[in-house]
């Protein structure tokens, strides 16, 4: 097991969306405040990281003909566990991301890592794998996030900070505007559309694979 190889896979050279690119309709779809995009990529995280553990350990008892079905049960499983402790405890995360969540269930990225990594692995390379793709996800999810708020609306950190009437910042889990750095007549509203997450992640997935090109050069 080397740490430092699949922290690297994770994050660069095997990341999930842009060199896998996995989970595309989420990544598309929910990156439009940062709030959104750090609550997606926690959920997957956890998920990713909990389903290689438990198939990790059931690898060698799950007959191959069912694995697939296995592997959805135990997604599945953890899914809803994840999108019921959110609606309790987080629930404008929950209404925000709506369906997204429970769509986790058939994300690729989750049923990639079972077949790819954990039904082949042991339990503790398994558990890294899934802290590392799902690491990978996140930061890619944020970036988008980042980049698709502050050029199409104009604000950072949308769903975490808002400055308030009294000048200060003020914390609102979900419900905070972000805080506005361009004037409201200079961002391009396309970026917060759909087209506008297709732009942003074709930029940077070009831009990854151009990095990974001249690396290997």
């Amino acid at each position: 097991m080397n740490l430092k190889k699949q922290f690297m896979e994770g994050l660069i050279t095997q990341n999930p969306v842009l060199v896998q690119v996995l989970g595309m309709c989420s990544t598309m779809a929910i990156t439009t405040s940062f709030f959104n995009g750090l609550g997606m990529g926690i959920s997957v995280l956890v998920i990713l990281t909990l389903s290689n553990v438990i198939i990790a350990a059931m690898r060698k008892i799950i007959p191959d003909k069912i694995r697939i079905a296995m592997f959805i049960v135990v997604i599945a499983g953890f899914v809803t566990c994840v999108d019921l402790i959110i609606q309790a405890f987080v629930p404008a995360l929950s209404e925000s991301l709506g369906v997204f969540i429970p769509l986790i269930v058939v994300n690729c990225i989750i049923l990639g890592r079972a077949e790819a990594f954990s039904y082949k692995n042991g339990i503790a390379a398994s558990f890294w794998d899934g802290i590392f793709q799902g690491f990978g996800y996140t930061v890619v999810l944020l970036i988008m996030c980042i980049i698709r708020e502050f050029l199409g609306a104009g604000t950072i950190l949308g769903g975490l900070l808002e400055i308030g009437e009294d000048g200060q910042l003020a914390f609102g889990l979900g419900t905070a505007a972000g805080i506005q750095v361009l004037p409201e007549q200079f961002p391009i509203g396309m970026l917060t559309l759909p087209v506008g997450g297709f732009l942003v992640l074709g930029c940077l997935i070009a831009l990854m694979q151009w990095a990974l090109a001249k690396t290997k050069k």
